[in-house]
């Protein structure tokens, strides 16, 4: 658990003072070996505000992988944990782009630094009064930003989209369970019948169970899945039920529909192996993206796609071999080719890929990819090589 900020510390963090001390701070090293010895010299130095001074130098740092113009923002460690990254803020931005929006969970204000920029006016509400002191300072200029300190499920605002973050801890620990997010998923959308809403879940969430009527998007960036948006009907096309948003801080980002075509063929393996994107897989759209890639499913049940072409962005294992799934076999195979560094990737198959390789004990020089998955009811493993990634 990281610092418990007052609005008393953020006043002086805000204070040229507190920047000059930040300034000062953010030149220690601040790592493991010499945290003690700069704690000491920071106490020494600024009493009482250290612990707040530290901090905050630690999380700008820790910041800057995931928020873009931060470098002198406030926060509290649970905030820039949840906070949302940049790019994917900008992107939900672009979807709501000249409309007024109220985010209801705005925290530090990340969404709301990409909202400004798009949207005529712009609401923040949280009951945390010192994030929102917080989001005061990361938003200062921003002439058509209102922070207030409001509850999320008390509706304070008509005639705006409610955007919404729910808090995806509960009891310490992450929760996949929406009646335990904060606030509870049922109770926030219970909070605004007939709203345009757009709501930020985890991906592991089981949306079955919430019956919702608009559109699920599955957004990922650089290849991790960040996060699920619930958009309500009123948000986006009427046809569209599922979305994947797959976003590279390379540029080469694209979104796929379930409105697109499904129909792919049956056959036997192609000359590689393609595992999709994972908001592709979590959106259900993996025969959608083989479709419009002119591939096909390694097994109908299993995300694996299969073809003579890599599509851009993407990367492809070129089969070497398919092999039965015994560990002998895999063995002799793998000392066959001089295997050193070997990646396992596995689906549809029980299997522990540091505990295998282990077992295998790969000792040659050149690297592979073993597939291990499963077609019918039978292990099949496809010995590859990977090719990176490209954007042509």
């Amino acid at each position: 658990m990281g610092y418990g900020f007052s609005r008393a510390d953020v006043a002086f963090l805000g204070s040229a003072a507190g920047s000059a001390a930040l300034a000062e701070v953010d030149r220690l090293e601040l790592t493991q070996a010499t945290h003690l010895r700069d704690l000491e010299r920071v106490r020494r130095d600024h009493g009482g505000w250290a612990a707040a001074l530290v901090e905050t130098v630690r999380l700008r740092r820790k910041a800057a992988a995931k928020l873009a113009d931060a470098g002198d923002w406030l926060f509290t460690d649970d905030a820039l944990q949840q906070a949302t990254p940049t790019l994917v803020a900008r992107r939900r931005a672009a979807r709501l782009a000249g409309r007024a929006v109220h985010d209801v969970t705005c925290s530090i204000g990340a969404e709301l630094a990409e909202l400004a920029m798009v949207c005529p006016a712009v609401i923040g509400s949280d009951l945390d009064a010192a994030r929102l002191s917080m989001a005061a300072h990361n938003l200062a200029g921003r002439r058509n930003v209102l922070l207030a300190k409001a509850d999320a499920l008390v509706p304070v605002s008509r005639d705006t989209v409610v955007v919404a973050d729910p808090a995806r801890r509960a009891d310490g620990r992450r929760t996949h369970d929406p009646a335990k997010l904060q606030p509870p998923l049922p109770d926030l959308l219970a909070a605004y019948p007939g709203r345009d809403l757009a709501v930020k879940c985890a991906p592991g969430l089981d949306f079955d169970r919430l019956d919702w009527t608009g559109e699920i998007e599955i957004v990922s960036l650089d290849g991790a899945v960040r996060e699920a948006c619930l958009w309500s009907a009123g948000l986006t096309d009427s046809a569209v039920t599922r979305r994947a948003t797959v976003l590279s801080s390379a540029g080469t980002s694209f979104t796929l529909t379930d409105t697109a075509p499904d129909d792919i063929l049956e056959k036997d393996p192609g000359e590689w192996i393609i595992d999709p994107d994972g908001a592709i897989v979590r959106a259900g759209l993996v025969r959608h993206y083989a479709a419009k890639h002119g591939l096909w499913q390694l097994d109908p049940r299993i995300a694996y796609l299969t073809g003579n072409t890599v599509p851009p962005g993407t990367r492809g294992f070129r089969i070497i071999d398919r092999l039965d799934y015994r560990e002998k076999t895999l063995r002799a195979e793998l000392r066959r080719h001089h295997c050193g560094p070997l990646e396992i990737l596995v689906r549809g198959v029980d299997v522990d890929p540091d505990k295998l390789r282990r077992t295998l004990k790969p000792q040659g020089a050149h690297p592979f990819t073993l597939v291990i998955t499963r077609i019918g009811r039978t292990p099949t493993a496809f010995l590859c090589t990977a090719v990176a990634a490209t954007t042509n």
